[in-house]
């Protein structure tokens, strides 16, 4: 037998880097395997871990949250309207005290003083105490600047009423003389003529004060004038 046909009939062996590359890839695939199963598992775990988690959470939560849960609206509300009527009580009782004592200094102060009062024959419009005001002024050395603070004054004494009768005091009228009958120096109509009331007021707060607006000063700092 020659050479090349022995040659040609000897069996061939498969190249030795081919079957170990066969095997590399087979290793490959193994442990491929193996580290995706242990991603899906350890993916699992962490979803399952999170799901257990959130759900423990969850419920801590809503423990707080009903320990610190506020008391019911209708007792809140019950709790605020005591509180209110309370303090709108102690408000109402002491503005009545207030009153009652400006009441009683006031006529302390003033004693027997009179106001100076003056006549004329000016015709003068007897439905409105305010326009009768601005038409005296004059008279008593003021101006029509100075009828705001004369409105200030007695818009808060009587509100211009001619009847206007101060329950704490004997004050009286639209300027609320203290007593009432003082107002009779000026005319002896001084319970129902709002002309002589005024009369009397501007005459007396001339005389006090020199100027309305040195009257409306005094009584925002103490209460009456």
């Amino acid at each position: 037998m020659s050479l090349s046909q022995a040659e040609n009939q000897a069996p061939r062996s498969a190249p030795k880097h081919r079957a170990e590359r066969d095997h590399t890839v087979l290793r490959a695939g193994v442990r491929t395997t193996l580290v995706t199963g242990g991603v899906a598992a350890v993916a699992t775990g962490v979803t399952v871990g999170g799901g257990v988690m959130s759900a423990q959470l969850s419920a801590g939560s809503a423990a707080v949250a009903g320990d610190f849960a506020p008391t019911s609206a209708s007792a809140k509300t019950t709790l605020d309207a005591q509180e209110v009527l309370a303090r709108g009580a102690a408000v109402t009782r002491s503005a009545d005290d207030r009153r009652a004592e400006a009441d009683r200094i006031k006529q302390r102060e003033l004693g027997d003083a009179k106001a100076v009062a003056t006549t004329g024959t000016q015709k003068i419009d007897q439905s409105d105490p305010k326009d009768l005001a601005r038409a005296l002024l004059p008279e008593f050395g003021m101006t029509s600047a100075d009828f705001q603070c004369v409105d200030n004054i007695w818009s808060q004494e009587s509100g211009w009423n001619t009847h206007a009768d101060n329950p704490s005091s004997s004050a009286y009228g639209i300027p609320q003389a203290l007593p009432g009958s003082k107002m009779a120096s000026a005319g002896p109509d001084w319970e129902n003529n709002a002309e002589t009331q005024i009369r009397w007021g501007l005459g007396y707060i001339q005389s006090r004060y020199g100027s309305a607006c040195s009257a409306w000063g005094f009584k925002q700092s103490h209460g009456w004038y």
